[in-house]
């Protein structure tokens, strides 16, 4: 089992900037792929951005040039720095790290809130 924990959401003012963090522990070996997904009102859970245990990064094009995702392997943590944050980026967060066809684990989200 892998735990994954996030932490760093909160509200906002459009332009700002947000750090999340996505800590893992247990079974860490199992999984080799950490992403950050996003869920809307209203809407499904999509992309935001992965990267894999070789530095391997993929965006989705809503953030891409705004966002950053980075991983320190010391601490088994993921972040996703969001600069010029948009009231449409409002959404819980949810960290997930998987092996494509083998284990799949997320995180409880963390909530951001941007105001206009």
């Amino acid at each position: 089992q892998v735990q994954l924990v996030e932490s760093g959401g909160g509200l906002v003012q459009a332009g700002g900037s947000l750090r999340l963090s996505c800590a893992a522990s247990g079974s860490i070996f199992s999984i080799n792929v950490m992403g950050w997904y996003r869920q809307r009102p209203g809407k499904q859970r999509e992309l935001v951005a992965t990267i894999s245990s070789g530095g391997s990064t993929n965006y989705a094009d809503s953030v891409k040039g705004r966002f950053t995702i980075s991983g320190d392997n010391a601490k088994n943590t993921v972040y996703l720095q969001m600069n010029t944050l948009r009231p449409e980026d409002t959404a819980v967060y949810y960290c997930r790290g998987y092996r494509p066809y083998g284990p799949n684990y997320w995180g409880q989200g963390t909530q951001v809130t941007v105001s206009s």
